[in-house]
């Protein structure tokens, strides 16, 4: 059994893996600021759809 080349492989592995959830952990990251950007698109939209004429009208006087 050769002990260093087992304890390089497992090293690597955990490196991997360490990786593989710092990424898994900024994709998260990434995906809630979307989610919460969608989120207040959403209801940005459904204020106008409840009120319709907001913006629609400029009032001038002379």
């Amino acid at each position: 059994m050769d002990i260093p080349a087992l304890s390089m492989a497992l090293s690597q592995n955990k490196l991997l893996t360490d990786v593989g959830v710092a990424m898994l952990s900024k994709s998260l990251d990434v995906m809630e600021d979307t989610g919460s950007s969608l989120v207040e698109g959403i209801e940005t939209i459904s204020e106008l759809s409840v009120n319709p004429d907001i913006g629609g009208n400029i009032d001038i006087r002379i």
